[in-house]
Protein backbone atom coordinates (compact mmCIF):
# COMPACT_ATOMS: atom_id res chain seq x y z
CA UNK A 1 0.00 0.00 0.00
CA UNK A 2 1.49 3.35 -1.03
CA UNK A 3 2.09 6.15 1.41
CA UNK A 4 0.41 9.47 0.56
CA UNK A 5 2.43 12.71 0.56
CA UNK A 6 0.51 13.93 3.61
CA UNK A 7 1.38 10.73 5.46
CA UNK A 8 5.05 11.20 4.50
CA UNK A 9 5.00 14.73 5.94
CA UNK A 10 3.36 13.39 9.08
CA UNK A 11 5.94 10.59 9.29
CA UNK A 12 8.94 12.94 9.06
CA UNK A 13 7.48 15.29 11.65
CA UNK A 14 6.59 12.41 14.00
CA UNK A 15 10.09 10.90 13.85
CA UNK A 16 11.68 14.31 14.46
CA UNK A 17 9.33 14.77 17.38
CA UNK A 18 10.39 11.44 18.91
CA UNK A 19 14.07 12.37 18.74
CA UNK A 20 13.53 15.69 20.53
CA UNK A 21 11.14 14.26 23.11
CA UNK A 22 13.36 11.27 23.85
CA UNK A 23 16.30 13.60 24.51
CA UNK A 24 14.18 15.98 26.57
CA UNK A 25 13.38 13.36 29.20
CA UNK A 26 17.05 12.78 29.90
CA UNK A 27 17.77 16.49 30.20
CA UNK A 28 14.73 17.06 32.42
CA UNK A 29 15.71 14.07 34.56
CA UNK A 30 19.12 15.54 35.28
CA UNK A 31 17.48 18.88 36.11
CA UNK A 32 15.01 17.19 38.45
CA UNK A 33 17.80 15.32 40.23
CA UNK A 34 19.77 18.53 40.75
CA UNK A 35 16.66 20.30 42.02
CA UNK A 36 15.98 17.42 44.42
CA UNK A 37 19.43 17.88 45.95
CA UNK A 38 18.71 21.49 46.91
CA UNK A 39 14.95 21.66 47.48
CA UNK A 40 11.69 19.75 47.72
CA UNK A 41 11.48 17.00 45.12
CA UNK A 42 8.83 17.21 42.39
CA UNK A 43 7.62 13.77 43.45
CA UNK A 44 6.84 15.24 46.88
CA UNK A 45 4.96 18.18 45.41
CA UNK A 46 7.90 20.59 45.20
CA UNK A 47 8.60 23.04 42.40
CA UNK A 48 12.30 23.77 42.96
CA UNK A 49 12.96 22.36 39.47
CA UNK A 50 11.59 25.62 38.08
CA UNK A 51 14.88 27.23 39.13
CA UNK A 52 16.99 24.66 37.31
CA UNK A 53 18.33 25.73 33.86
CA UNK A 54 18.71 22.06 32.89
CA UNK A 55 15.03 21.41 33.50
CA UNK A 56 14.12 24.40 31.34
CA UNK A 57 16.50 23.19 28.62
CA UNK A 58 14.66 19.89 28.72
CA UNK A 59 11.33 21.69 28.51
CA UNK A 60 12.47 23.68 25.46
CA UNK A 61 13.62 20.47 23.78
CA UNK A 62 10.28 18.84 24.60
CA UNK A 63 8.35 21.85 23.29
CA UNK A 64 10.22 21.64 19.97
CA UNK A 65 9.33 17.96 19.82
CA UNK A 66 5.71 18.59 20.70
CA UNK A 67 5.45 21.30 18.04
CA UNK A 68 6.69 18.80 15.46
CA UNK A 69 4.21 16.26 16.84
CA UNK A 70 1.47 18.90 16.75
CA UNK A 71 2.18 19.54 13.07
CA UNK A 72 2.27 15.80 12.32
CA UNK A 73 -1.34 15.41 13.45
CA UNK A 74 -2.41 18.03 10.92
CA UNK A 75 -1.12 15.82 8.09
CA UNK A 76 -1.53 12.21 9.19
CA UNK A 77 -4.11 10.17 11.15
CA UNK A 78 -3.53 9.53 14.85
CA UNK A 79 -3.12 5.80 14.22
CA UNK A 80 0.05 6.62 12.24
CA UNK A 81 1.48 9.45 14.35
CA UNK A 82 0.82 8.20 17.89
CA UNK A 83 2.50 4.74 17.70
CA UNK A 84 5.68 6.41 16.41
CA UNK A 85 6.06 7.77 19.92
CA UNK A 86 7.72 4.40 20.60
CA UNK A 87 10.82 5.83 18.94
CA UNK A 88 11.14 8.34 21.77
CA UNK A 89 11.30 5.38 24.18
CA UNK A 90 14.26 4.03 22.23
CA UNK A 91 16.11 7.34 22.28
CA UNK A 92 15.44 7.91 25.98
CA UNK A 93 16.41 4.32 26.90
CA UNK A 94 19.68 4.47 24.94
CA UNK A 95 20.60 7.90 26.30
CA UNK A 96 19.68 6.82 29.83
CA UNK A 97 22.03 3.86 29.38
CA UNK A 98 25.00 6.09 28.56
CA UNK A 99 24.21 9.32 30.44
CA UNK A 100 22.18 8.29 33.50
CA UNK A 101 23.83 4.89 33.87
CA UNK A 102 20.45 3.14 33.76
CA UNK A 103 21.81 0.06 32.03
CA UNK A 104 20.00 -1.29 28.99
CA UNK A 105 20.02 -5.10 28.98
CA UNK A 106 20.32 -7.05 25.74
CA UNK A 107 16.60 -7.89 25.95
CA UNK A 108 15.95 -4.18 26.29
CA UNK A 109 17.84 -3.74 23.02
CA UNK A 110 15.61 -6.42 21.50
CA UNK A 111 12.65 -4.40 22.78
CA UNK A 112 13.97 -1.37 20.90
CA UNK A 113 14.21 -3.44 17.70
CA UNK A 114 10.63 -4.67 18.14
CA UNK A 115 9.46 -1.07 18.57
CA UNK A 116 11.11 -0.13 15.27
CA UNK A 117 9.66 -3.15 13.42
CA UNK A 118 6.18 -2.43 14.76
CA UNK A 119 6.46 1.23 13.83
CA UNK A 120 7.51 0.41 10.25
CA UNK A 121 4.59 -2.03 9.93
CA UNK A 122 2.10 0.62 11.01
CA UNK A 123 3.64 3.28 8.77
CA UNK A 124 3.36 1.06 5.69
CA UNK A 125 -0.30 0.24 6.33
CA UNK A 126 -1.63 3.44 7.90
CA UNK A 127 -4.98 4.74 6.61
CA UNK A 128 -5.16 7.88 4.52
CA UNK A 129 -5.93 11.08 6.36
CA UNK A 130 -9.61 12.05 6.40
CA UNK A 131 -10.22 15.13 4.23
CA UNK A 132 -11.67 17.92 6.38
CA UNK A 133 -12.69 21.29 4.96
CA UNK A 134 -13.56 23.17 8.15
CA UNK A 135 -12.98 22.98 11.89
CA UNK A 136 -16.76 22.77 12.15
CA UNK A 137 -16.51 19.26 10.71
CA UNK A 138 -14.16 18.31 13.56
CA UNK A 139 -16.60 19.85 16.05
CA UNK A 140 -19.40 17.76 14.57
CA UNK A 141 -17.31 14.60 15.03
CA UNK A 142 -16.42 15.62 18.60
CA UNK A 143 -20.06 16.18 19.55
CA UNK A 144 -21.37 12.85 18.32
CA UNK A 145 -22.84 10.70 21.16
CA UNK A 146 -20.03 8.13 21.15
CA UNK A 147 -17.25 10.64 21.69
CA UNK A 148 -19.25 12.65 24.23
CA UNK A 149 -19.70 9.48 26.30
CA UNK A 150 -15.96 8.75 26.06
CA UNK A 151 -15.11 12.33 27.11
CA UNK A 152 -17.42 12.18 30.14
CA UNK A 153 -15.90 8.87 31.26
CA UNK A 154 -12.37 10.31 30.95
CA UNK A 155 -13.24 13.45 32.94
CA UNK A 156 -14.83 11.44 35.76
CA UNK A 157 -11.97 8.93 35.99
CA UNK A 158 -9.32 11.68 35.95
CA UNK A 159 -11.14 13.58 38.71
CA UNK A 160 -11.28 10.44 40.86
CA UNK A 161 -7.57 9.78 40.26
CA UNK A 162 -6.57 13.34 41.16
CA UNK A 163 -8.70 13.84 44.25
CA UNK A 164 -8.76 10.31 45.69
CA UNK A 165 -5.87 8.19 44.41
CA UNK A 166 -3.03 10.74 44.07
CA UNK A 167 -2.88 11.65 47.80
CA UNK A 168 -3.05 7.97 48.84
CA UNK A 169 -1.23 5.98 46.16
CA UNK A 170 0.60 8.44 43.90
CA UNK A 171 4.01 7.83 45.48
CA UNK A 172 3.77 4.04 45.28
CA UNK A 173 1.71 3.26 42.17
CA UNK A 174 2.97 4.60 38.82
CA UNK A 175 -0.35 3.92 37.12
CA UNK A 176 -1.97 6.78 39.07
CA UNK A 177 0.20 9.55 37.61
CA UNK A 178 0.47 7.93 34.19
CA UNK A 179 -3.26 7.23 34.12
CA UNK A 180 -3.99 10.94 34.54
CA UNK A 181 -1.49 11.86 31.80
CA UNK A 182 -2.71 9.18 29.39
CA UNK A 183 -6.45 9.77 29.79
CA UNK A 184 -6.17 13.54 29.42
CA UNK A 185 -3.58 12.99 26.69
CA UNK A 186 -6.08 11.10 24.52
CA UNK A 187 -8.42 14.11 24.59
CA UNK A 188 -5.49 16.48 24.13
CA UNK A 189 -4.46 14.72 20.91
CA UNK A 190 -7.97 15.01 19.49
CA UNK A 191 -7.94 18.74 20.29
CA UNK A 192 -4.40 19.11 18.94
CA UNK A 193 -5.51 17.49 15.70
CA UNK A 194 -8.44 19.92 15.49
CA UNK A 195 -6.22 22.97 16.07
CA UNK A 196 -3.60 21.60 13.65
CA UNK A 197 -6.24 21.20 10.95
CA UNK A 198 -7.51 24.72 11.69
CA UNK A 199 -3.99 26.14 11.27
CA UNK A 200 -3.41 24.15 8.11
CA UNK A 201 -6.65 25.43 6.58
CA UNK A 202 -5.97 28.98 7.79
CA UNK A 203 -2.53 29.02 6.15
CA UNK A 204 -4.13 27.80 2.93
CA UNK A 205 -6.42 30.85 2.91
CA UNK A 206 -9.49 29.63 4.81
CA UNK A 207 -9.41 31.39 8.19
CA UNK A 208 -10.70 29.01 10.88
CA UNK A 209 -10.08 31.32 13.84
CA UNK A 210 -13.33 33.14 13.19
CA UNK A 211 -15.11 30.11 14.66
CA UNK A 212 -15.47 29.62 18.41
CA UNK A 213 -14.80 25.90 17.97
CA UNK A 214 -11.16 26.61 17.10
CA UNK A 215 -10.67 28.63 20.27
CA UNK A 216 -12.44 25.99 22.36
CA UNK A 217 -10.07 23.28 21.10
CA UNK A 218 -7.11 25.62 21.75
CA UNK A 219 -8.16 26.17 25.38
CA UNK A 220 -8.56 22.42 25.89
CA UNK A 221 -5.05 21.82 24.52
CA UNK A 222 -3.47 24.42 26.84
CA UNK A 223 -5.36 23.30 29.96
CA UNK A 224 -4.74 19.59 29.48
CA UNK A 225 -1.08 20.09 28.53
CA UNK A 226 -0.45 21.97 31.79
CA UNK A 227 -2.20 19.19 33.72
CA UNK A 228 -0.12 16.52 31.99
CA UNK A 229 3.16 18.37 32.59
CA UNK A 230 2.45 18.59 36.32
CA UNK A 231 1.70 14.90 36.81
CA UNK A 232 4.34 13.73 34.36
CA UNK A 233 6.94 15.63 36.40
CA UNK A 234 5.74 13.82 39.52
CA UNK A 235 6.07 10.49 37.74
CA UNK A 236 9.51 11.41 36.39
CA UNK A 237 10.80 12.35 39.83
CA UNK A 238 9.48 9.23 41.56
CA UNK A 239 9.95 6.27 39.24
CA UNK A 240 12.59 4.78 36.97
CA UNK A 241 12.99 6.04 33.40
CA UNK A 242 12.79 2.53 31.99
CA UNK A 243 9.41 2.10 33.71
CA UNK A 244 7.78 5.46 33.05
CA UNK A 245 8.58 5.58 29.33
CA UNK A 246 7.00 2.27 28.22
CA UNK A 247 4.04 2.40 30.62
CA UNK A 248 3.21 5.94 29.58
CA UNK A 249 3.61 5.03 25.92
CA UNK A 250 1.39 1.96 26.10
CA UNK A 251 -1.41 3.66 28.02
CA UNK A 252 -1.26 6.92 26.08
CA UNK A 253 -1.08 5.27 22.66
CA UNK A 254 -3.84 2.75 23.36
CA UNK A 255 -6.22 5.41 24.68
CA UNK A 256 -5.38 7.85 21.88
CA UNK A 257 -5.97 5.29 19.14
CA UNK A 258 -9.21 4.28 20.84
CA UNK A 259 -10.33 7.92 21.04
CA UNK A 260 -9.39 8.48 17.39
CA UNK A 261 -11.35 5.42 16.31
CA UNK A 262 -14.41 6.81 18.08
CA UNK A 263 -14.04 10.39 16.84
CA UNK A 264 -12.42 10.21 13.39
CA UNK A 265 -13.34 6.62 12.51
CA UNK A 266 -9.86 6.12 11.01
CA UNK A 267 -10.45 2.48 10.03
CA UNK A 268 -13.68 2.98 8.09
CA UNK A 269 -11.83 3.12 4.76
CA UNK A 270 -9.70 0.01 5.38
CA UNK A 271 -10.31 -3.69 4.87
CA UNK A 272 -9.85 -6.38 7.51
CA UNK A 273 -6.36 -7.32 6.25
CA UNK A 274 -5.01 -3.79 6.63
CA UNK A 275 -6.54 -3.40 10.08
CA UNK A 276 -5.14 -6.76 11.18
CA UNK A 277 -1.65 -5.77 9.97
CA UNK A 278 -1.78 -2.48 11.87
CA UNK A 279 -2.90 -4.31 15.00
CA UNK A 280 0.02 -6.73 14.60
CA UNK A 281 2.35 -3.77 14.30
CA UNK A 282 0.90 -2.22 17.44
CA UNK A 283 1.18 -5.51 19.36
CA UNK A 284 4.81 -5.77 18.22
CA UNK A 285 5.46 -2.30 19.65
CA UNK A 286 3.74 -3.26 22.89
CA UNK A 287 5.95 -6.36 23.07
CA UNK A 288 9.00 -4.17 22.68
CA UNK A 289 7.93 -1.79 25.42
CA UNK A 290 7.13 -4.78 27.65
CA UNK A 291 10.66 -6.12 27.18
CA UNK A 292 12.11 -2.69 27.97
CA UNK A 293 10.01 -2.62 31.12
CA UNK A 294 10.72 -6.14 32.38
CA UNK A 295 14.48 -5.96 31.75
CA UNK A 296 14.98 -2.47 33.19
CA UNK A 297 17.06 -3.67 36.16
CA UNK A 298 18.88 -6.62 34.56
CA UNK A 299 21.87 -4.44 33.76
CA UNK A 300 22.11 -3.36 37.41
CA UNK A 301 22.26 -6.74 39.13
CA UNK A 302 24.42 -5.34 41.94
CA UNK A 303 21.89 -2.67 42.77
CA UNK A 304 19.05 -3.67 45.07
CA UNK A 305 15.92 -1.58 44.54
CA UNK A 306 12.32 -1.90 45.63
CA UNK A 307 10.20 -2.98 42.67
CA UNK A 308 8.09 0.18 42.37
CA UNK A 309 9.08 2.96 44.75
CA UNK A 310 12.63 4.08 45.46
CA UNK A 311 13.51 6.06 48.55
CA UNK A 312 13.97 9.84 48.12
CA UNK A 313 17.13 9.50 50.23
CA UNK A 314 18.81 7.70 47.34
CA UNK A 315 18.36 9.99 44.32
CA UNK A 316 21.02 8.15 42.37
CA UNK A 317 18.67 5.14 42.24
CA UNK A 318 15.63 7.22 41.46
CA UNK A 319 15.45 7.44 37.70
CA UNK A 320 12.77 9.15 35.71
CA UNK A 321 11.39 9.67 32.27
CA UNK A 322 8.33 9.43 30.15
Amino acid sequence: MGISSDNVHGLVLAVSSSIFIGCSFIIKKKGLKKAGDTGTRAGSGGYSYLYQPLWWAGMVTMIVGEIANFAAYAYAPAILVTPLGALSIIFSAVLAHFILEEKLHIFGMLGCVLCVVGSVTIVLHAPQERIIHSVKEVWYLATEPGFIVYTCIVVVVVAVLIFWYVPRYGQTHLVVYIGICSLTGSLTVMSVKAVGIALKLTFSGMNQFIYFQTWFFTIVVIAFCLLQINYLNMALDTFNTAVVSPVYYVMFTSLTIFASMIMFKDWDSQDASQIATELCGFVTILSGTFLLHKTKDMGNSTTVQPPVFTSPSHPSSNSNSR
